[in-house]
Order: C-alpha cells, then structure tokens, then sequence
C-alpha cells in the first residue's frame, strides 16, 4: 500500500482491485479513496461472495463487485487506477493481461502492483518437479502444468511497454522468510505453496508419501526456508492515450 503514497492522489479516484480476494485489502484502499469508488473483481465467485460480506456493511455505496477473468475483463477506459497484491502471477498470459488493464484505464491512469516473480519460491519448485518425475508419481502429472506465470523484472517492462504503458518501473524484491517448525512448514506447503499440484496426486496415501518426502527434504538442508521473490510493478497510461490494445 505504501507504494501508492508517490502518486498525486486526489480521493476521489474510481480505482480497479485487480483480485480482490476476501476483500481485506480492498477495504485498505478505501482509506486512500475516501470520496472513490472501488471495484472489487476476482475470478471466483466464492471469493467475491466473501469479499461482499466483508465490505458491504461498512462500504455498500463505495465498491461495486465484479466476476471476470484480468485476462478478459469487460471494461474501456473505465477507472483511474489499477492496484493489485498477490494475484498476477495466477494469470498465465501476461501479455493478455497488461493488454486488458491498459485498455480498462482512463488515458493517465496508473497501475500499482505486486506479485511473485523471478526466482519465487525456487527450491521448494525444483524439488516437486523432481519427484513429479518418478515412476509413483509421473502418472499424476503426465499433462499437468505449472499454474504460474513468475516473470522477471526485464520481461515484465517489455511486456508492459508492448501494451502501451508509459513511466515504467519494475524490480523484484527478496522477501524470504523460514517457518518455525516441521509441522507449520508441511501445513504451509500442503494449503498453500503445492496446493494445485497436490490436488493432481487422487490417491490419498500418496498424496500425504509426496508431502511428506518434501518436507524431509527441508529437514536434510537444515532450514524451513521459503524463498518467496516479489515482482513490484508501475507503470501509467500515457494522458493522449487513445487507442485500446485488447487482446481478446
């Protein structure tokens, strides 16, 4: 959120939350948007419906809620600024979506980002592609692939660049931490970080064998680490913009 503190806001703003999620974070940009109205969009109806119970009482006249893919939104030229934490690199055609947010800002609107990128969680990927490989698991993974989209800082300012944006500025930012356990490290891998690829695995023992054989793997190395990297993202839409570059 600090990152919004550089631009010249007014309050009033109508400002897009690209992935609102629960809705927490979007009821923190209604402290920088007083007099604004947000609009909340996420892919899962399920996310939404909680993002609307947790904001409705509080902001029912300020956020309008919205079901559509970043990746085909429905919107021209329709908001003063995009902002977004923790949701781009779900979105796998990049090019697609800064296509799409371009096209959904008012000629000088801004967009404020973060998500992981570069070398995000590295090791933790290195060692599930390994035994994705093995005879007890590869039947599991034959057509399977990564759900992440994890670009680097150079990429993501050519891709922003060929969308149409203008003022530019990316850079990734080393945010690793450890779990304090072996217990809160399995939980956090199982729920979070390899929830998509352990929802690949249908039998069950194996499931919690695969689990299992990578938290031992942490144990091996001496630390709980999780080498989180984040994407920071800038960029605005030049004010004699006109044209919009929607990839469909």
């Amino acid at each position: 959120m600090g990152r919004l503190g550089a631009l010249l806001l007014r309050g009033d703003e109508r400002v897009m939350d690209a992935g609102c999620g629960t809705g927490r974070v979007t009821a923190e940009l209604l402290n920088w948007f007083p007099r604004g109205q947000i609009v909340a969009v996420d892919l899962s109806a399920n996310m939404l419906g909680q993002a609307r119970e947790f904001l409705s009482g509080r902001f029912r006249d300020q956020v309008r809620f919205v079901n559509a893919d970043l990746q085909q939104l429905p919107f021209r030229g329709s908001f003063d600024g995009v902002f977004s934490t923790a949701v781009f690199h779900w979105a796998k055609d990049h090019k697609r979506l800064f296509a799409n947010l371009y096209a959904a800002l008012c000629p000088g609107g801004w967009l404020v980002a973060q998500c992981g990128g570069g070398p995000n969680l590295k090791h933790v990927r290195e060692r599930a592609r390994k035994w994705q490989g093995t005879g007890r698991y590869r039947e599991f993974f034959a057509n399977w692939a990564e759900p992440w989209e994890y670009a680097d800082d150079a990429t993501t300012a050519a891709r922003l660049r060929d969308a149409g944006f203008v003022d530019i500025r990316t850079w990734l930012e080393d945010a690793t931490f450890s779990m304090e356990n072996r217990a809160e490290y399995r939980e956090f891998l199982k729920t979070v970080i390899l929830r998509t690829n352990l929802e690949q695995i249908t039998n069950p023992e194996l499931r919690e064998e695969f689990l299992d054989m990578l938290v031992d793997e942490a144990v091996q190395e001496g630390a709980f680490r999780l080498d989180y990297w984040r994407l920071n993202i800038e960029a605005k839409k030049g004010i004699g913009s006109l044209g919009q570059r929607v990839i469909g």
